[in-house]
């Protein structure tokens, strides 16, 4: 059941998506550059940061650093698409992981509703139902 629940995940147009938006990102070098250089200035900064003797500009300077790439990722087109897709695939698999928690409480999986299940008692941690 799990591998045609799998199969029925891949045929939805928002895993087709995603997975168009992932492959997009892949190919794009210019992205896939800044990304590489962000990197390169996190390792730098954790670097700087374990010494004893950090420099605190040099931290700044590497913060600045990343904030800039950091934007330019997120500003980049096929970046912008592969979130959103993210978002809506992450909110497809949220509600899955509602309903076969409804259903494994007892609900009738023809009718539960994880989007109008009540039983929220603020931990997020070991639910999928609610959107807070």
């Amino acid at each position: 059941m799990a591998r045609e629940l799998g199969a029925a995940i891949q045929r939805d147009e928002r895993y087709i998506r995603f997975m168009e938006a992932h492959e997009k990102n892949e190919s794009d070098s210019g992205l896939n550059e800044l990304i590489g250089k962000i990197q390169l200035v996190h390792m730098s900064y954790q670097h700087e940061a374990a010494k004893d003797d950090a420099d605190g500009e040099k931290l700044k300077a590497y913060d600045k650093e990343f904030n800039g790439l950091y934007n330019e990722v997120m500003c980049n087109a096929n970046m912008r698409e592969y979130e959103n897709a993210k978002q809506e695939i992450d909110k497809l698999m949220k509600k899955i992981t509602g309903i076969l928690t409804l259903c494994v409480r007892g609900e009738d999986p023809a009718t539960c509703d994880p989007d109008a299940d009540q039983s929220c008692a603020g931990d997020c941690s070991a639910c999928g139902g609610c959107e807070e």
